[in-house]
C-alpha cells in the first residue's frame, strides 16, 4: 500500500519514509503541502496520508480542508503530525478532516500502530465498496446472463425515448426471441436452456456496437435499443440473427442449432409521438409476426 509523507523538515521526511518502508508500505514523499496536493491529483494516489501540521506553501490544516472537499466514495486516511498539544489544536486538527493525529516527537511504535489502523479502515472501506459496487451490479443485471434486466433496459428505454424528442434522433427497439426455446428445455433439459440464454446473449454483446443496449425482458426474450436508422437497424438486427444461427452451439456433447426471430420498430420524428409502451408494443407486434411468418427472421415496421 502506498503511504504519502508530507513533511517539509528532510532529516524528518526521510527518517519516516525509512520506518514506513520497512514496514512493508511504498513511500512517497512531499516537501510542502502544494506537493502532496499535485501528487493526490494524480492517477492511482496515496490513500493512507502522513501530513505534517506546519509546512510551507500549503499546511496541514489547510491540505485536509482542500481533500475533504473533494470527497469520494474511497476517501484517503489522514494522519496529522503535530508538535502541539493542546487539546484545542487536537480538536481543530480533527474537526479539519484528519482521520487520526500523533505528537512529535513520535514514538516508532505508536506511529506504526496508528498507520496500521488506517490501513486496516482502508481495507475494511475497500471492501465495502466492492460490496456495494455488487449489490449495484445485481439490483440491474440479470443474474443468468449478466445482461441488464427488465427494469434497467426499461428505464434506459424511457431516457432514450425522452432524450429523442428533446434531441431528434433515430431511435430503434427490437425485441428478439429465441425460437422453439420451450422445446429446447422440454427435451434437453434447463441446464442446457440456461447454456442456450448465457451463449445467445455473449453472441449479442459481441457483435452489438459498444453504444448499443441489451438486456433480458424476461424468458428467452431481449430487448434491443439502438440510435440508428431504419435501413442500418434492419443490418444490425439481421447481423444477430445470422451470428446465432451461423454457429450451432456446443453444450457438453450436444450440438444445437439455434435460431431467433427479432421483431423492430423505429421511432420517426418530427412526425412519431409514441411513448415508450406504444413502441414495446409495436415491437411485440413485428416479432409475432416474424414468429408468424416462419420464425429465424427479422420483421421491421
Amino acid at each position: 500500500m502506498k503511504i504519502l509523507i508530507a513533511e517539509d523538515d528532510l532529516t524528518t521526511r526521510t527518517i519516516m519514509s525509512a520506518v514506513v518502508t520497512h514496514w512493508g508500505f511504498e513511500s512517497i514523499e512531499a516537501e510542502d503541502g502544494e506537493v502532496a496536493w499535485q501528487i493526490l491529483k494524480a492517477e492511482d494516489p496515496p490513500r493512507l496520508l502522513l501530513l505534517d501540521w506546519e509546512m510551507p506553501n500549503l499546511d496541514g490544516i489547510a491540505l485536509c480542508h482542500r481533500i475533504r472537499l473533494n470527497e469520494c466514495s474511497d476517501p484517503p486516511y489522514i494522519i496529522l503530525l503535530t508538535a502541539r498539544q493542546e487539546k484545542g489544536d487536537i480538536v481543530k486538527g480533527l474537526e479539519s478532516g484528519a482521520n487520526d493525529y500523533v505528537s512529535k516527537p513520535f514514538d516508532n511504535m505508536e506511529l506504526q500502530a496508528r498507520v496500521n489502523v488506517g490501513r486496516r479502515m482502508l481495507e475494511m472501506q475497500e471492501d465495502l465498496n466492492n460490496v456495494k459496487e455488487a449489490l449495484a451490479f445485481q439490483a440491474d443485471h440479470d443474474e443468468l446472463t449478466g445482461l441488464l434486466n427488465r427494469r434497467a433496459i426499461m428505464k434506459i428505454l424511457d431516457k432514450e425515448v425522452a432524450r429523442a424528442k428533446r434531441q431528434p434522433h433515430m431511435l430503434c427497439v427490437g425485441l428478439c426471441d429465441i425460437d422453439h426455446f420451450k422445446s429446447i428445455n422440454d427435451t434437453y433439459g434447463h441446464q442446457m436452456g440456461d447454456a442456450i440464454l448465457k451463449g445467445v446473449a455473449q453472441r449479442f454483446l459481441e457483435t452489438l456496437r459498444p453504444y448499443d443496449e441489451v438486456g433480458r425482458y424476461g424468458g428467452e426474450e431481449f430487448l434491443i435499443l439502438l440510435s440508428t436508422d431504419d435501413d442500418q437497424a434492419l443490418m444490425l438486427f439481421e447481423r444477430l440473427r445470422n451470428v446465432i444461427a451461423e454457429k450451432p452451439f456446443v453444450v457438453g456433447n450436444v450440438s444445437l442449432k439455434v435460431t431467433v426471430s427479432c421483431g423492430v420498430t423505429c421511432f420517426r420524428l418530427p412526425a412519431d409521438s409514441r411513448d415508450c409502451d406504444s413502441l414495446f408494443s409495436a415491437a411485440d407486434s413485428a416479432l409475432y409476426e416474424a414468429k408468424n411468418g416462419g420464425r429465424d427472421r427479422t420483421v421491421i415496421t
